[in-house]
């Protein structure tokens, strides 16, 4: 499912324009990156956790050349899916 399919399928289960599903997911994403920028965590109850995890820095190699090279840290966004999604996966039907 691409973001339009999503769209789509937002407006159609809840009864309003794409417009508005659209500006709906808009929100939804850019709430979650500004309060994981924040150094925040996201946690929606039965569906799961967004969070932000540091990396350090290492040295990483070049697949081609095989030298050496240095790879900076960096905060990488996390998501862990909460038992609730995860039960659901599991029995293979999702329920609205």
């Amino acid at each position: 499912m691409n973001k339009a399919e999503l769209i789509d399928q937002i407006a159609k289960d809840s009864g309003i324009s794409k417009t508005q599903a659209n500006e709906a997911l808009e929100s939804f994403t850019s709430a979650i990156v500004s309060t994981l920028k924040k150094g925040d965590k996201v946690t929606l109850v039965g569906f799961g956790t967004f969070s932000v995890s540091s990396r350090v820095a290492r040295t990483g190699r070049n697949p081609q050349t095989g030298a050496a090279l240095k790879i900076k840290a960096r905060k990488v966004p996390k998501f862990k899916a909460g038992k609730g999604f995860k039960d659901k996966m599991a029995s293979g039907k999702a329920k609205k």
